[in-house]
């Protein structure tokens, strides 16, 4: 769901063992298999009606009540009920009150998710959602409570987790479902910085290196900018209040401010739509996969099915957000992927000589806001925290010594940018039209809606609130000086912004591309690079008769173009060294197929993400600027190297191609060795998944779910986001959900979410899915109450108390 992914991860952070066990969940039998439906009940204050809930066989709650107050109620009650202690993290850590049960090394990270928080007119933000968000909130709050005073009763239910840590979980507000911001996406402020420091080690046209603009692009550097100035820091506040939360057996690993930082851009999607003249049935098909980190048990997605007088929806949303963000009301279906809408800023303001509380603006010294806060410290008294923000944003550095500070500006200070929260608005809506009008609304993180109905119709509805940027130079690839000449002036939104309908092709789809050609006036210029999109095009095209089984298997293809692009460079190289002409032979052979026992693939990947792109690095940049790139990174842009090599003159200088050829065949044998090193000097016992392997992790440490072999990689529709230095490498971002919906026979959609629906660990669907979604197996979506009656696992009973 992101553009280009350029994550600075600090590799030895993630502490993985080497040989990791593989979890009994690979043995573990089909939920099919279970004995007889179990009964259960709960007393629920506030209840107009009983509701009830099926859970069936592979965890998903199916809830129906008589009232969408009664069932929205029920939602919050069930998402307590299976993910308590990752909705009391989510909401700790949005809030920003972690202090207040682990102790006084959270207060920084307590501060700096503050300074994030939504604080205008809460009249504006609930109706950015539509007209029933507000109380849709209460009714999922109350819910949440209610289950929290059931565990009052009953503590011997209460998660693992809050005995470990020695607390107890949070009663919710209805304004915290939406105050917090910080779990949202938003482009491209880490990669500002970077930007900034590249051309200041590198030279002006150093930023090319970094990514392919889209449009083509030279970023502009804005009068007043010192490139050079920015401190090493400068975004350390924002990581922090971004930063998961991370305990290893209830203490913490190290202090926040240590964690590894995950930068915006953990994340990418696919989704598309065919058409019922291009598939099997003559029904429209939907598929979504939404790529996030994907380590922790439980993962982000939580699968629920809401019935209603007016609503019937089932799908996948976060847990601690109420209805459903991908998935169907019976009528229409809706996936999502990424639109990677620049929606984020880093604002410098030189201070008063001798007052750091005032910024110069508009000529003159201005103060900045201030907000006086205490944060609570469990076993000690609270500290006093002083949050400052200008009138762009919340100010995250201070460097009084050079009379500088440093804000970020985001859409996040907006009315209706909580995440994913617009989904509220078309939950009802039984058509293309409608729908698209709802998606007007939408704000945050800027998304691609696919989209495909029971009528047939198929269609791309992109949502975003885009800033509209006036200044000279000012593009937003750059940080910009903070005295009025940068400023925002208002934003385009999702109505001004086209919408597909039924295209002549009979697809439509989605991955993160670029995709608004033409535009005057850029939402962005970072995307994802066009492997994915291009393979699930070059899939599908050749399909007459698309069905879901095609489907799951093309979320799960592992054909990578990223090698169709770059071995033909490889074809009339010749060598005299041993090690490199095994090297040559053994990619010639590869037909860019990362499966698990694939021996080209690690060579591969090895060669461009270890050896050939910190080399390409070095060999077009001064030192410096090579080093900045390339340590401590996942691999950029590849089409940064691909576009290399197609214009060598351009690039390497004259005689471009020759130093082409020569950097392929420096690189080479050092990969192979590197490969041999690890697996052996036999390339007949290589293989892609013993060099990479995923594992999700319980929060508090623990054996790990998983262990399993991984395939596919960055550039395949089946997504690996993996730590390249490192062996084996450990796969850190990619689908957990995946959806493939039969569009009007509903129930034989399929899906899948990892490692299982619950977060309670004494649930049996902790992990009973991971097996299955490691081999790209899914399970029914039913929605019929038939269906979901057959294969009905317990029944729950909420009561009015």
């Amino acid at each position: 769901m992101r553009p280009p992914i350029k994550i600075l991860l600090a590799a030895a952070a993630l502490t993985v063992p080497l040989v990791v066990p593989l979890s009994a969940t690979a043995e573990s039998p089909d939920p099919a298999d279970s004995g007889a439906i179990a009964e259960t009940s709960y007393a629920v204050p506030g209840l107009a009606e009983p509701v009830s809930m099926t859970v069936d066989k592979w965890g998903v709650p199916h809830i129906s009540a008589s009232t969408t107050g009664d069932l929205f109620q029920a939602q919050g009650f069930n998402a307590a009920r299976d993910r308590l202690f990752q909705m009391d993290t989510w909401r700790r850590s949005g809030l920003g009150e972690l202090s207040e049960v682990l102790g006084k090394n959270y207060v920084e990270q307590d501060r700096a998710a503050r300074l994030f928080l939504y604080r205008g007119d809460m009249d504006k933000e609930w109706a950015s959602y539509g007209p029933e968000a507000k109380e849709i909130a209460t009714r999922f709050a109350s819910g949440v409570n209610a289950y929290v005073d059931w565990l009052e009763k009953n503590p011997d239910a209460v998660p693992e987790e809050f005995r470990k840590l020695g607390y107890k979980p949070a009663r919710w507000k209805p304004e915290d479902l939406v105050r917090i911001r910080t779990h949202g996406l938003v482009s491209n402020l880490t990669n500002e910085v970077t930007r900034a420091k590249l051309m200041c080690l590198g030279g002006p046209d150093a930023s090319k290196y970094l990514a392919r603009l889209e449009p083509k692009h030279k970023p502009k550097v804005p009068d007043g900018l010192d490139l050079c100035s920015l401190p090493d820091d400068v975004l350390a506040t924002y990581q922090l209040a971004t930063t998961p939360v991370t305990f290893n057996n209830g203490k913490m690993v190290k202090k926040p401010e240590e964690a590894p930082a995950l930068r915006e851009g953990m994340g990418g999607s696919n989704a598309w739509a065919v058409s019922p003249r291009r598939t099997s049935t003559g029904r429209p098909i939907l598929a979504g996969d939404p790529h996030r980190a994907n380590t922790s048990a439980p993962s982000n997605r939580y699968i629920t099915h809401l019935s209603a007088p007016g609503l019937n929806i089932i799908g996948a949303g976060e847990p601690w957000n109420p209805g459903v963000s991908m998935g169907h009301n019976g009528k229409i279906s809706f996936g999502l992927t990424n639109l990677a809408a620049d929606q984020s800023d880093l604002y410098v303001y030189d201070l008063k000589p001798g007052d750091p509380t005032k910024y110069r603006y508009g000529g003159r010294w201005v103060p900045m806001n201030t907000a006086e806060e205490d944060i609570p410290v469990a076993g000690e008294s609270a500290r006093k925290s002083s949050l400052s923000f200008t009138r762009h944003g919340p100010v995250v550095k201070v460097d009084e010594a050079k009379n500088k500070a440093y804000a970020v500006r985001t859409v996040w200070t907006q009315p209706g940018t909580s995440a994913y929260l617009g989904s509220l608005r078309f939950q009802k809506a039984g058509d293309l039209d409608t729908f698209s009008k709802a998606v007007r609304h939408w704000k945050a993180p800027g998304s691609n809606l696919v989209y495909a109905d029971k009528k047939g119709d198929i269609g791309w509805v992109p949502g975003a609130l885009s800033p509209k940027r006036v200044g000279k130079g000012y593009d937003g690839l750059l940080p910009v000086p903070g005295d009025g000449r940068y400023e925002w002036a208002g934003f385009r939104n999702s109505a001004d912004f086209p919408v597909t309908r039924n295209p002549k092709s009979g697809l439509v789809t989605s991955a993160n591309e670029y995709n608004f050609p033409g535009d005057e006036e850029a939402l962005g210029y970072e995307w994802s690079e066009r492997y994915r999109k291009d393979r699930i095009d070059e899939v599908l095209s050749k399909q007459s008769g698309t069905s879901v089984k095609d489907t799951m298997d093309l979320q799960n293809d592992v054909k990578s173009l990223a090698v169709s692009e770059i071995l033909p460079y490889l074809k009339d190289l010749e060598s005299s060294d041993p090690t490199t002409k095994k090297a040559l032979d053994l990619l010639r052979g590869y037909d860019g197929v990362a499966s698990k026992d694939s021996a080209g693939a690690v060579l591969f990947e090895t060669w461009i993400t270890n050896v050939l792109y910190p080399a390409w690095a070095q060999t077009l940049l001064p030192k410096e600027a090579a080093q900045y790139l390339t340590q401590g990174k996942l691999m950029q842009d590849f089409r940064v190297v691909t576009d290399s090599f197609a214009e060598p003159e351009e690039w390497f200088g004259k005689e471009g191609a020759q130093a082409r050829d020569k950097l392929i065949l420096d690189t080479l044998p050092k990969a192979y060795d590197e490969v041999s090193g690890y697996l052996g000097a036999d390339p007949a016992k290589w293989r892609w998944g013993s060099a990479q392997i995923h594992v999700f992790m319980r929060p508090l440490g623990g054996p790990y779910v998983g262990g399993a072999q991984a395939d596919g990689t960055y550039h395949t529709v089946r997504m690996s986001m993996y730590l390249p230095n490192r062996f084996p490498r450990i796969q850190i971002a990619g689908p957990t959900f995946k959806m493939a919906l039969d569009v009007g026979s509903w129930d034989d959609s399929r899906v899948i979410n990892a490692p299982g629906q619950s977060g309670d660990e004494r649930s049996p669907h902790y992990a009973d899915l991971a097996a299955k979604w490691n081999v790209g197996e899914y399970f029914p979506l039913l929605y019929s109450k038939e269906a979901i009656a057959e294969n009905a696992e317990t029944r729950i009973t909420l009561n009015p108390a």
